[in-house]
C-alpha cells in the first residue's frame, strides 16, 4: 500500500492552476493533491476530462481570495470555516436531489446546524483523517512518546515539527492542556493552550506545510517528532522508515474532516458541480482514498466494506484514548486562535 503526497502548489500570494487538460466548465478551488483523478473517476467517465483546478494552501488564504473577487464553482473548506463563509455570503445551498449519494453521509453531519439550515445543505463532508504523534522509533524511546508533553521536552529541542495549520496545532495544544472538546472551550482553556503552544514553539525546528515536506524532514532525520496527519505515517512506513504513529498518547489525538461547498456565482456549470460531488461520494473514491492516501471517506456504506485491520494499518482505527474532533467551534474563539498562532510562529 502506498500514500501519495504532494508539494503544495499555492502560497498566500499566488494561486497556481493545474497544467493537465481540464474541463473549462468547472473550476474547483481545493487543497493541492485532490486533483488526482481517482477521487472523481465517474466525473471523467461522464465528461471525458477532469475539471480545472486552482489551489490554496490554507483556509484563511482561500477565504480572503474569495472575498477579494476570485471566482470558482466548488471549494473544500474544513468545518470550522463553514459558518464564516456562509456569513460572508460566499456559499449557497446544494441541490441534494442532484447528489443522491449524499444519503450515505453520516446523520450527525446531515443534521448539523452549521452545515444545514432546514432543507438547505451548505456543506457535504468528503474526507477524514487523524492528526497524532509521529516519531522515529530509532531516535525516540517509546516511553517518551507516551505523552504529548514530548513536544515541550528540552531533550527534543530543534527536533520537532508542527503543522503550519492553526486548527491542527491548536488541537494539539488543547489536548496537551486537558481540553478534549474545543466546542466547549472557555477563554481560560484557550489561554492555557496558547501558553503551552508557545512553550512547544521553542522546540520546533520548522512548521511543515504539507505531507511531502514532513516526509522529507522525517526521512532525513532532521525531525524525529512531529504532529502529523496519518498519510505521512503510512507513506514513511511503506518506504521502510522506522516510524510509529501514536494515536493513544496519554492525552489523545485529533480527528479532522473536510468537504465541499457550492460557491456563489460560480463561473461554470451548476450541473457539473453537482456531478463532481456525486462522483466524489462514490465507493470507488472511498477505495482510492483509503488505499492510496490512508484517509477515511464520508460514504459510510463504502467505509463499512473495509475491515478493522486495514483501517488500523493506515491510522484510522478506533484509539483507546481521547479524540478531539475538529468540529465547528465558536467563531470569535477561532479568530483568536488564528491571530495568536501567527504571533507564536513569529516568536511572540
Amino acid at each position: 500500500m502506498s500514500v501519495k503526497t504532494y508539494l503544495c502548489a499555492a502560497s498566500a500570494a499566488a494561486i497556481a492552476t493545474a497544467a493537465s487538460a481540464q474541463d473549462p466548465d468547472l473550476l474547483v478551488f481545493d487543497w493541492s493533491g485532490y486533483e488526482e483523478e481517482g477521487f472523481y473517476q465517474d466525473y471523467i467517465d461522464t465528461y471525458g476530462t477532469a475539471p480545472e483546478f486552482a489551489f490554496f494552501g490554507e483556509e484563511e488564504e482561500a477565504f480572503q481570495k474569495l472575498r477579494s473577487g476570485f471566482r470558482a464553482d466548488v471549494s473544500r473548506p474544513c468545518p470550522h470555516s463553514v459558518q464564516k463563509w456562509r456569513d460572508a455570503g460566499l456559499i449557497e445551498p446544494w441541490d441534494i436531489s442532484e447528489i443522491p449519494t449524499y444519503a450515505t453521509v453520516a446523520a450527525e453531519f446531515r443534521n448539523d446546524p452549521v452545515f444545514t439550515d432546514g432543507d438547505d445543505v451548505y456543506f457535504i463532508p468528503a474526507d477524514q483523517g487523524a492528526t497524532a504523534l509521529l516519531y522515529n522509533t530509532e531516535e525516540v524511546g517509546a516511553e517518551d512518546a507516551e505523552s504529548l508533553q514530548i513536544f515541550t521536552d528540552p531533550a527534543y529541542a530543534g527536533r520537532t515539527s508542527l503543522p503550519d495549520n492553526v486548527d491542527d496545532s491548536f488541537a494539539l495544544a488543547y489536548l496537551a492542556t486537558g481540553t478534549t472538546d474545543w466546542t466547549e472551550a472557555t477563554q481560560a482553556d484557550f489561554e492555557r493552550a496558547a501558553d503551552w503552544l508557545r512553550e512547544a514553539h521553542a522546540n520546533v525546528r520548522t512548521y511543515w506545510t504539507d505531507g511531502a515536506e514532513l516526509n522529507q524532514l522525517m526521512a532525513t532525520g532532521e525531525v524525529t517528532v512531529a504532529w502529523s496527519w496519518n498519510e505521512s505515517f503510512v507513506g514513511l512506513a511503506d518506504e521502510g522508515h522506522p516510524v510509529s504513529f501514536n494515536r493513544e498518547a496519554e492525552e489523545g489525538s485529533s480527528q479532522w474532516f473536510c468537504g465541499f461547498v457550492n460557491l456563489v456565482d460560480g463561473p461554470g456549470s451548476e450541473e457539473q458541480a453537482h456531478d463532481f460531488v456525486e462522483a466524489w461520494l462514490q465507493p470507488s473514491s472511498a477505495q482510492y482514498m483509503v488505499s492510496e492516501w490512508g484517509y477515511a471517506h464520508a460514504n459510510t456504506d463504502a467505509m463499512a466494506s473495509f475491515d478493522a485491520d486495514t483501517l488500523e494499518a493506515v491510522g484510522m482505527g478506533q484509539p483507546d484514548a481521547p479524540v478531539l474532533a475538529q468540529r465547528p467551534m465558536d467563531i470569535a474563539l477561532r479568530e483568536q486562535m488564528i491571530e495568536t498562532f501567527e504571533r507564536i510562529k513569529a516568536g511572540f
